[in-house]
């Protein structure tokens, strides 16, 4: 008998099929993106409410099923599925309202007739949600810590050893909708920051997910040697560059390779531009705009802005925590990074350029932890009562960094600085006047544990299979339209397409979706109208 353990995420699905006698991984399949439009948690949240949650639901269980068939198993033979992931994609999953979760605040649920749902764990036939599995197989779903910390966030907290840790520390899932905690005595201080796709390789000229052909980091010598994910998703050397000329020096092991760049390489590119100082107040110091890579793969002055407003996020989230908890920084020691950031990132560059607090000393690389739970109570269904025991037994003060005034007068300081090039001591002393610590330089050189080489750790005997052909279609016909096709040609992602008959058609998983909306705005006749799109 096989189980499949999923860990639905922002920015994609993983997958494991496992041996249930034996608890083994067999396989391991994954998207190179989320089906829905949109690249963050936000923009899923908008198209689900704008479009409905049914619609949704239908994209999201598609894709999944499709992923499903590539795990190489005897489907006929599932008798459990195990899922993790924040609360909104778990509510896409199960078809739940997500209501409460898009309107935060007792007033906003009231205003709207809202009445909170409780995500606690339970147990229910898989084929109820859309899962194509056989009748018999059951689907386990992990609980929330409160409605907006969710089964994601508890994986974390479980897997890294965080909860066990009896000095002050710091754990953050590097990722579209940051998770972070921070534990001070029984204490715990939890945050989303929404730092954007940028950390998964989106929003990025030639960004993409960490699989084979990614540049994940680059090495530091003289020159800089690209690490480009091999096969197996390992870190293997690539081509040795001149920053400066984007010459190859000596070609590596991953020549002609590399197809794209990770945000874990886009945030090693900005490192090693900031120690040559090829980055300066805000601007990328190159003749032509952007720092080639190998293999025709480079990094504009545009994508690392995109880079650096991910930072800006991540480290004001980490600094309002320590405000609330009321804490310094040099009171801060320990850092937990999971996720495929937290995984390809090397920990020293990222704490240079913001990732991780500059007085961190020892610092844990545990990979992905949702897909690892899910896998865990795949093996043993009984571990969720256990989670439900200390998903109520967890103190926690959640900070809403959106409406949070500490955070929205840190991320000010974090945008000046990297958008306008301010100088920290004027980033420090803006926050002086405001009452708040002051940002440390960067000292020392902390400790690394790399717990996991990859972000999934392990792959099985039959493999990786990176699928790329799923999502849906929405299309939609609207009078008056001339067909002049502006907004096929305004689409940046060319996602959107125009039939003879003056039919537009959408391709789910390429939209940027409502943060977007550029083929609306241009329509000349204002006719088109993307939330009357609906499924082909």
């Amino acid at each position: 008998m096989y189980g499949i353990s999923l860990d639905i995420g922002t920015s994609g699905i993983r997958g494991h099929g496992v041996e249930l006698s034996s608890g083994k991984i067999l396989s391991t399949a994954i998207t190179e993106s989320h089906p829905l439009p949109g690249a963050n948690i936000m923009d899923h949240l908008t198209f689900c409410i704008k479009l409905g949650k049914d619609v949704a639901h239908s994209i999201l269980m598609g894709t999944v099923n499709k992923l499903i068939k590539e795990l190489n198993i005897d489907i006929a033979k599932v008798e459990r599925v195990a899922i993790c992931g924040n609360p909104i994609q778990l509510s896409l999953f199960q078809n739940m309202q997500i209501d409460d979760l898009a309107y935060a605040g007792e007033k906003a649920w009231e205003t709207r007739g809202i009445t909170p749902l409780k995500r606690n764990a339970r147990t229910i036939p898989a084929v109820d949600v859309g899962l194509e599995v056989p009748d018999k197989a059951e689907l386990l779903v992990p609980p929330a810590i409160k409605h907006e910390i969710g089964a994601d966030a508890l994986a974390m907290l479980l897997k890294s050893g965080f909860l066990d840790q009896k000095e002050n520390c710091l754990v953050t899932d590097y990722g579209t909708n940051a998770e972070m905690a921070l534990k001070v005595g029984d204490e715990i201080y939890t945050g989303s920051a929404a730092a954007g796709p940028a950390m998964e390789g989106q929003h990025i000229k030639h960004g993409m997910l960490a699989s084979p052909g990614a540049i994940s980091d680059l090495e530091y010598d003289f020159n800089y040697r690209c690490k480009v994910l091999n096969e197996d998703l390992m870190a293997a050397p690539g081509d040795l560059i001149d920053l400066a000329f984007g010459s190859v020096v000596d070609e590596g092991e991953m020549h002609g390779k590399a197809i794209g760049i990770t945000g874990t390489g886009t945030v090693a590119v900005l490192a090693a531009a900031m120690e040559s100082n090829l980055w300066r107040k805000g601007k990328l110091q190159m003749p032509n705009g952007r720092i080639d890579l190998q293999d025709g793969i480079f990094v504009t002055e545009e994508d690392i802005l995109e880079a650096a407003k991910a930072i800006g996020a991540m480290r004001a989230g980490h600094f309002t925590l320590l405000e609330h908890a009321g804490i310094k920084f040099e009171d801060l020691n320990i850092m937990y990074m999971s996720g495929a950031t937290g995984t390809y990132v090397d920990a020293e560059k990222a704490r240079q350029v913001g990732l991780l607090p500059p007085t961190c000393k020892e610092i844990y690389q545990i990979g992905n932890t949702s897909l690892a739970m899910a896998t865990d109570i795949l093996r043993k269904p009984e571990l969720l009562d256990e989670l439900q025991s200390i998903a109520d037994g967890i103190r926690s003060n959640h900070v809403m960094f959106a409406t949070d005034k500490v955070f929205e007068n840190i991320y000010i300081q974090e945008l000046a600085y990297w958008n306008e090039g301010m100088p920290m001591s004027a980033y420090n002393d803006n926050l002086a006047v405001l009452g708040i610590q002051q940002l440390p330089k960067v000292s020392g050189r902390p400790k690394v544990h790399r717990i996991a080489e990859r972000d999934i750790p392990i792959l099985g005997d039959k493999g990786l299979k990176i699928i790329k052909d799923f999502g849906t279609e929405l299309k939609g016909n609207f009078a008056g339209c001339t067909g002049c096709q502006k907004c096929v040609k305004e689409c940046p992602e060319s996602a959107l397409t125009m039939d003879a008959d003056k039919t537009m058609r959408v391709k789910t998983k390429e939209c940027l979706g409502t943060a977007c909306y550029r083929c609306q705005f241009v329509c000349p006749e204002k006719v088109y109208k993307y939330d009357d799109m609906r499924l082909a």
